[in-house]
């Protein structure tokens, strides 16, 4: 790097808390395209254009927000916002990653469930749900090529789609069974749980950083086991807060209650990415609580894969139509009922996220790669990719055969399925593009009929 750069780059001040709200923000209407995408976003303006945090501190965080159950863009953001301003920085920064989406998508569910019947918006809804199809198989397929390098995980991943598609084992029981099998399997036989996550190595200088590779730690990211307890017990102290709320509002049995302790559970499941978790979704929200149906589910994917944020957004969809169909406060509240649903699902799915940020990255900053925490990942994320190639068939079965094996094939869906799998893995074109290609293709399809 040559001096000018040199100089220039020593420059860099203090960003104040308004620059980094302002940025934070945003990048809440921004963040399109999954986690890869989102995280490109932020490599690219945080790393290499305002260089507020060095390539290789950027990477050391985001490898350990792969760790963590959770949707690891919106972590890293809450990472890096509470390294750089404490504790209010990490809540600003990730609270703005999903603000954005969860209004949009409240928006969006409203629509959907007022005006879903019109012909012009049944048509895009019925356009869209041959793409959802495709673009799950191109989930599989990527987390798939990126993780199943040996025969070992390989067979943890079938013996996953085995369990879920026909022994139905409950997906928390599958996740377990993975994490002990690379817990002991890490100690056993190392090398084939060594797969990395596929973000490099940090080669690259880009000048120096305002957190650079060698900046020391800020005080308030220091560990000790006081500030870990301490935070831990702030953070069940909010949850059981919230949900004695419900309980003593509502009764543990009312649909809100129940909503908040379902999705609990759920965010702690979220190891692997929105796609591992939505089939434990499909289970609860679907098939035992019947918040929803089917159609509604894939539906709302749609919906979610649309909007800025993290894809597990698409509970806000899940949240805001099971209020809505189950009255959750009254029959004369039928919107109240959808907003306070989808509020209430929203902050139950995002609250284990600050809570685990908080606890864990001081431990964090302390530790490097080390296998004992790595090879669970590896097998939990083979497993990941069986149950995906479960959710893609039960996708494709509610698109193909709505009306069930006895009715017909609905060919348009088929047909649509395969352009839009073709563009995604020959063509390597958007999941946006896709999802709006599709959409107007079903509109015209419908109205023409």
């Amino acid at each position: 790097m040559d001096e000018t750069n040199k100089n220039s780059s020593s420059q860099i001040s203090p960003i104040s808390v308004k620059e980094a709200f302002l940025y934070w923000l945003k990048l809440g209407f921004i963040s399109f395209g999954g986690p890869a995408g989102q995280i490109a976003i932020m490599h690219h303006d945080l790393v290499e254009k305002k260089r507020w945090i060095s390539e290789k501190r950027f990477l050391h965080a985001l490898n350990y927000c792969m760790l963590l159950p959770g949707p690891e863009a919106q972590q890293l953001a809450t990472y890096i916002g509470w390294l750089m301003h404490r504790t209010w920085g990490g809540l600003v920064a990730g609270v703005l990653f999903v603000l954005p989406s969860f209004f949009i998508l409240v928006g969006l569910a409203w629509v959907y469930m007022a005006y879903g019947s019109v012909p012009a918006v049944a048509g895009v809804l019925y356009g869209i749900k041959p793409a959802v199809v495709a673009i799950v198989l191109f989930a599989a397929y990527r987390i798939g090529s990126r993780t199943l390098k040996n025969k070992v995980l390989w067979s943890i991943a079938a013996l996953a789609f085995i369990a879920i598609f026909l022994l139905k084992l409950p997906f928390p029981l599958i996740i377990l069974a993975a994490g002990i099998i690379g817990h002991f399997g890490g100690r056993k036989t190392p090398q084939f749980f060594k797969v990395g996550g596929g973000h490099g190595a940090a080669d690259k200088n880009y000048g120096k950083a305002l957190i650079d590779d060698d900046t020391p730690t800020p005080s308030h990211a220091l560990f000790s086991w006081n500030k870990l307890w301490r935070m831990a017990g702030i953070g069940l102290a909010i949850w059981f807060a919230a949900m004695l709320v419900l309980v003593g509002l509502y009764g543990w049995e009312a649909t809100l209650t129940q909503m908040g302790w379902f999705f609990t559970k759920a965010a702690l499941m979220t190891f692997g990415g929105a796609y591992a978790v939505l089939p434990y979704v499909f289970q609860g929200a679907v098939e035992h609580y019947q918040w929803l149906s089917p159609t509604q589910m894939i539906d709302g994917l749609a919906l979610g894969e649309t909007t800025p944020g993290p894809l597990i957004m698409v509970v806000t969809f899940v949240g805001f139509v099971g209020g809505w169909m189950t009255h959750a406060l009254g029959v004369d509240a039928i919107f109240a009922s959808a907003f306070a649903a989808a509020s209430v699902v929203t902050f139950f799915t995002f609250l284990p996220s600050f809570i685990f940020i908080f606890m864990g990255a001081p431990f964090i900053e302390t530790t490097h790669g080390n296998l004992k925490f790595t090879a669970p990942l590896s097998a939990i994320t083979a497993a990941v990719v069986g149950v995906i190639l479960n959710l893609a068939l039960f996708f494709a079965y509610h698109v193909f055969w709505p009306t069930g094996f006895e009715g017909a094939v609905d060919w348009p869906s088929v047909l649509l399925t395969i352009v839009a799998s073709i563009a995604i893995f020959r063509f390597k074109i958007g999941v946006i593009p896709v999802i709006i290609t599709s959409g107007v293709l079903g509109m015209i399809w419908k109205l023409l009929m």
